[in-house]
């Protein structure tokens, strides 16, 4: 089952973004900002949604539903910590040179 719903999750992120670069911006209706005929339309400026527009938001919907279902089914595999066979470190008492110890009044 993870393997169809990363196949799925790969195929709908490529679509996802071949339906985004197909759509034309919004700065293609600037002239309807200023009076343009397609203003007095029944939807104003921007018209009906188009197929792609519908299309974007299926695909942003599987999009987030297969992220959401393979986060959540990876969430339970993790088993052991990377670093779990790493000891700690055990921390020695340091050691002190007897020259240091006597303030160095040896004399030879």
């Amino acid at each position: 089952m993870s393997i169809l719903l990363i196949v799925t999750h790969v195929v709908v992120c490529i679509a996802l973004i071949m339906i985004v670069l197909l759509q034309t911006g919004k700065g293609a209706d600037m002239g309807a900002a200023f009076g343009g005929g397609s203003s007095q339309t029944l939807f104003g400026s921007t018209g009906a949604s188009t197929f792609l527009s519908k299309a974007t938001t299926a695909a942003a919907i599987v999009f987030m539903l297969t992220s959401l279902t393979l986060a959540y089914i990876s969430g339970g595999k993790i088993t052991k910590s990377v670093v779990s066979d790493v000891e700690a470190p055990i921390e020695q008492p340091s050691q002190t040179d007897d020259s240091a110890s006597d303030g160095g009044s040896k004399s030879e």
